[in-house]
């Protein structure tokens, strides 16, 4: 009988992994406020989705206050954040699982409501995002005209990074990601649609990866190499990125995270479109896993809009190592068990995926509880 490909093990840096299904870190706004605690909800929704030897990816998880970007995203900068999610990890260990901590900065994708003291979200050029983002109350409010990044501020991002690192490790995490995908601050430095800087961080491709190398280097200096993991989205659109060259950037990269011996690239495919679910995949978008696979050289998780049957053949066809599901897993907290069975999938309700309480989020049921 043929294994399918999903379900054969995985060697993942230093962790070993018992299948390839991987939970997408999915942004959920659900928790504890005022502080951004991760609270017991949020401990028994990742504990319902861990499975022996899967791999969840968690939420984006702000650095510090002034990485915030979303009211109800949690935290990994106070002890009582750190308290929370040691709980999360506590639940999902419960069940043999592996959990990654994803740390990021919003930079841009903020509002002065939501950061110290009223100041402007900061970015690496003066580039407002297009259209509206939400205030710290959750009303729809126009993006506003970032502040620069200072050159002498730049070592304090990093540093932020390295705290959050360490504040994961403090929590129980098995590794960390590094968000360095879809808009936010790191993608911004990357692509010259929102890097307009003349210093050491703008300008050449390698001036615009130069944070987002030091930033990863930073992070393996506490978890080691073999613990941490980055998440790109080459050619994305999201949050209103754009890129003149797209493919030398990337490669250029992809290159220097290879040298790194990283646990792994998590790469967010182009073709699907994150908000819609009516939107066909784009069949002309390019394939990044199948462009930037050779150039990282190491194992990469491949993301976006795959099936059952689309993610057997990208592992089998040796396009990716891994896939990692979002929608799916938000309304299938059993969904490596499901797709091992061909069994009938639950649909997910898109209204509830922000914010809210346990109605879509914990009250998905399981196989056992659908028969």
């Amino acid at each position: 009988m043929t294994v399918n490909p999903l379900f054969q093990p995985l060697q993942l840096g230093a962790v070993t992994l018992g299948h390839r299904v991987v939970m997408a870190p999915l942004t959920r706004l659900r928790s504890r406020q005022p502080g951004d605690v991760p609270r017991a909800l949020n401990a028994e929704y990742y504990g319902q989705r861990a499975s022996r030897g899967g791999l969840i990816v968690t939420e984006a998880t702000d650095i510090s206050a002034q990485a915030r970007g979303y009211p109800g995203a949690p935290g990994i900068h106070s002890d009582e954040q750190i308290a929370g999610w040691r709980k999360v990890t506590e639940a999902v260990h419960a069940k043999g699982g592996v959990i990654f901590l994803q740390i990021w900065h919003t930079g841009r994708i903020s509002h002065s409501s939501m950061q110290p003291g009223g100041a402007l979200p900061v970015a690496p050029s003066a580039v407002a995002a297009p259209g509206r983002h939400m205030d710290a109350a959750g009303r729809p409010v126009p993006f506003e005209t970032p502040r620069p990044l200072e050159l002498d501020e730049i070592a304090g991002i990093v540093g932020q990074f390295r705290k959050a690192a360490a504040n994961a490790e403090a929590a129980g995490f098995d590794g960390v990601e590094v968000h360095g995908a879809n808009g936010y601050l790191l993608d911004q430095f990357l692509q010259d649609g929102t890097n307009r800087r003349g210093d050491a961080y703008g300008g050449s491709v390698a001036n615009r990866a130069r944070l987002l190398l030091e930033v990863v280097d930073a992070v393996a200096g506490v978890w080691g190499a073999g613990r941490v993991g980055v998440r790109l989205s080459p050619w994305g659109k999201f949050n209103g990125m754009s890129e003149s060259d797209p493919a030398s950037l990337f490669s250029h990269v992809s290159d220097e995270l290879g040298r790194r011996g990283l646990a792994y690239l998590h790469l967010v495919e182009p073709r699907a479109d994150q908000n819609s679910d009516a939107n066909a995949l784009d069949a002309d978008a390019p394939d990044a896993s199948s462009l930037l696979r050779d150039r990282f050289g190491g194992t990469v998780i491949a993301a976006g809009g795959f099936t059952r049957e689309t993610a057997s053949r990208a592992v089998g066809d040796g396009v990716a190592d891994a896939v990692a599901f979002g929608r799916l897993f938000i309304a299938n907290p059993d969904l490596p068990e499901r797709l091992r069975l061909g069994a009938p999938l639950n649909r997910y309700d898109r209204a509830t995926f922000y914010g809210g309480d346990a109605r879509g989020y914990t009250d998905y049921p399981a196989l056992d509880a659908a028969a």
